[in-house]
């Protein structure tokens, strides 16, 4: 097992709730990483359908079962039981006493929002992270990495990625839709999924995703939705401070790994990625889930944005610190241009938030007309002083 960063978040968290609920995307780690952190705590899946009918039927029963807590996989399967735990939690006053995993975001938190709140503290686990990789000498290059992605299968079981996405994509993806909402036809939501992920990195046009794929406004609406829950993406939304200019209002999508990305865009090797117009947008991706992770691995909000303008004028990320607004401009380049530093430094003089850094794909990190630059081997480097500051 690659040790995750996240685990002293799940430790400290124990310490502080009776309750720790781990969620993210299916096949994440989670279970591998709630196993680790409690090793004696007895472990139940709900995905069996025993376990699921025995808690259903008898949730006292099925509770009183594990006096000193236990680790229940997919608990959103049996949400009937949060108002039990509720109550057993409530009187035992333990911490730490029972860990929740969970793939499927809306189902899991609204459980816990309406009979657990104030109970359970929250880790998002998502696919690793460069630094995880790096800790365990599996580090690839940069196209190999954003080819490949994150996905824990792909390092611990050296699985080919191109077989591991399709196999995730039927065995995970399709069931989770069905199990949501009811899709009739199949073949447009492949194409939807597929049309997202050409368009990773762009602002989110619903109108013309749903007239590419033959489906409704609504429909589409719902959809992207869906991927959401099922954390295959995200919607950076922009930042409302305008500094005298008009703004984009519609949100940037995001997938949270490059690798499912590129399998759904039909890049077929690192080569072809190399030479490819999907470089860039899977660069910018791959940067914002790092920025995503880093904060996520410290059950951080992520208070992150981007701005644009309606000339295009356009900051890739910003990082929201108190009053404060930390810019981060992401180039895929090698060599380090001087035209780049362009719309930093107009940002600036908007809106008087001097600094910032440029993330790019080389690897020389050095200071440029006060911006930090920083090559993206040291990614992390460039989160945590968006959180920290220099």
């Amino acid at each position: 097992m690659i040790p995750r960063h996240a685990e002293a978040t799940v430790r400290r968290l124990a310490g502080f709730y009776p309750i720790v609920a781990i969620t993210g995307p299916r096949q994440a780690g989670k279970t591998t990483l709630a196993k680790a952190v409690f090793p004696r705590k007895p472990y139940v899946s709900l995905e069996d359908p025993d376990a699921r009918d025995f808690a259903l039927a008898d949730p006292r029963g099925f509770l009183a079962r594990y006096p000193d807590g236990a680790v229940l996989d997919e608990a959103q399967r049996c949400p009937e039981l949060f108002s039990y735990l509720q109550t057993l939690v409530d009187g035992d006053r333990r911490m730490g006493l029972f860990v929740l995993t969970g793939s499927q975001q809306f189902g899991l938190l609204a459980g816990i929002s309406q009979s657990l709140a104030g109970r359970v503290g929250l880790v998002h686990l998502l696919p690793f992270s460069l630094g995880e990789l790096a800790e365990a000498g599996q580090a690839p290059d940069l196209d190999a990495l954003l080819w490949q992605g994150l996905y824990p299968g792909i390092y611990d079981r050296k699985i080919p990625p191109h077989v591991w996405y399709a196999d995730y994509v039927a065995t995970y993806v399709e069931r989770d839709v069905r199990q949501m909402i009811n899709v009739r036809d199949l073949n447009a939501f492949r194409r939807f999924v597929r049309m997202c992920a050409a368009r990773t990195a762009q602002p989110v046009n619903l109108s013309a995703l749903a007239a590419d794929c033959g489906i409704t406004h609504n429909t589409a609406k719902a959809w992207i939705s869906i991927l959401e829950a099922s954390y295959l993406v995200m919607l950076l939304p922009p930042h409302h401070r305008n500094f005298g200019k008009r703004l984009s209002k519609a949100p940037k999508l995001y997938f949270y790994d490059t690798g499912l990305a590129a399998w759904l865009a039909g890049v077929e090797s690192p080569k072809q990625l190399a030479l490819g117009s999907l470089r860039g947008p899977l660069f910018e991706t791959w940067v914002v889930s790092e920025f995503i992770k880093h904060r996520c691995n410290r059950a951080l909000s992520p208070q992150m944005y981007f701005w644009r303008d309606s000339s295009g004028q356009e900051i890739d990320l910003l990082v929201e610190r108190g009053e404060r607004l930390f810019p981060v401009e992401i180039k895929a380049g090698q060599t380090i241009a001087g035209d780049w530093f362009g719309t930093l430094e107009k940002f600036a003089g908007w809106s008087g938030e001097a600094g910032g850094c440029l993330i790019y794909g080389g690897s020389h990190r050095q200071t440029r007309r006060g911006i930090e630059v920083i090559g993206w081997r040291d990614v992390a480097a460039a989160a945590e002083l968006a959180l920290t500051g220099p």
